[in-house]
């Protein structure tokens, strides 16, 4: 698909004139709402490792974007040797939302020249052959490669910096027995009702 912008796709106007005057290549996708990288890659049915998922930091007093893939958590420690800070911690909402104006939270599109912020993205985000970033609303995203990525943050800092993700663990199925004890199928505890 050619660079144009779908007029019936709505994205913040910030965010268009960029992908407009940037002429790089890159696919403009509406889906249902989703808030959260799983639930995006389960609308797309794509890896979530495809999946964007921006995180804004603040390092000493400065904010800056980590992008990491939607199966991965940040490592905290690696960041902090990468951006060679002496702190490091998530960003409060209220300066995501100062700094991030007109943008859903949580839907941040990692373009340095919209926000003049570092950005460091993990190297296994960058593996997947396209990435799918937040367009600067629930509804709306980028399908990009990672060339084209790589081309349009020019100072992008790349590095490993995150985990695999741990799968949550299941919840145990309790049922009752005959005479109304609770029984705990995984510690075989039981617990009169």
């Amino acid at each position: 698909m050619n660079s144009k912008i779908k007029q019936q796709i709505k994205i913040p106007k910030k965010v268009e004139n960029l992908l407009v005057k940037s002429g790089m290549k890159y696919e403009l996708i509406e889906h249902r709402t989703v808030y959260t990288a799983f639930d995006k890659a389960a609308t797309l049915k794509i890896k979530p490792g495809a999946i964007a998922k921006v995180l804004v930091v603040k390092a000493d007093r400065e904010l800056a974007m980590a992008v990491i893939g939607g199966d991965r958590n940040l490592d905290m420690g690696k960041l902090l040797k990468l951006t060679k800070a002496k702190k490091i911690d998530f960003a409060k909402e209220k300066n995501i939302g100062e700094t991030f104006k007109g943008i859903d939270p949580g839907a941040i599109p990692p373009f340095e020249k919209l926000w003049d912020l570092k950005i460091f993205c993990d190297k296994k985000l960058l593996e997947s052959p396209k990435i799918i970033l937040s367009a600067g609303s629930y509804e709306t995203s980028i399908k990009i490669t990672p060339a084209a990525f790589k081309k349009s943050n020019p100072d992008m800092i790349s590095n490993n910096f995150s985990l695999v993700r741990k799968k949550s663990p299941k919840k145990a199925k309790i049922k009752k027995d005959k005479i109304g004890i609770k029984i705990n199928k995984k510690t075989k505890s039981r617990k009169t009702v």
